[in-house]
């Protein structure tokens, strides 16, 4: 879901078509350029891993949104916490023929 109660996610998509084998480096540099410009005005953020959150779905425990929808789809994020909201982004896994995107989320939804 991309909005919900408490939060709004959002892919960045770029204009520029990359080959799939290059489409991880891209996404990826694109995280970084977005990191770099949020740290400047935030301070360095918390890199936070969803692989626990993806556990303990699997497990059966409920997670909210909107960190049960980027632990489905992410594998780890970078975390800012500003005016009472939780800003993140990370690079989505490859499913099948979607591509790669840059998944943004701003929450007021602590992380579980």
């Amino acid at each position: 879901p991309p909005d919900g109660p408490g939060y709004h996610l959002a892919e960045l998509r770029t204009e520029e078509r990359v080959v799939p084998d290059e489409e991880q480096e891209q996404c990826a540099a694109e995280r970084d350029a977005v990191a770099v410009v949020l740290g400047l005005r935030w301070g360095p953020p918390q890199t936070f891993s969803l692989w626990s959150l993806t556990a303990r779905a699997a497990d059966g425990e409920e997670v909210p949104e909107p960190w049960a929808t980027l632990s489905r789809r992410v594998d780890d994020i970078d975390l800012w916490r500003r005016d009472g909201r939780w800003v993140a982004i990370g690079v989505t896994r490859a499913q099948g023929d979607d591509p790669r995107r840059l998944l943004v989320a701003v929450t007021a939804v602590d992380p579980p």
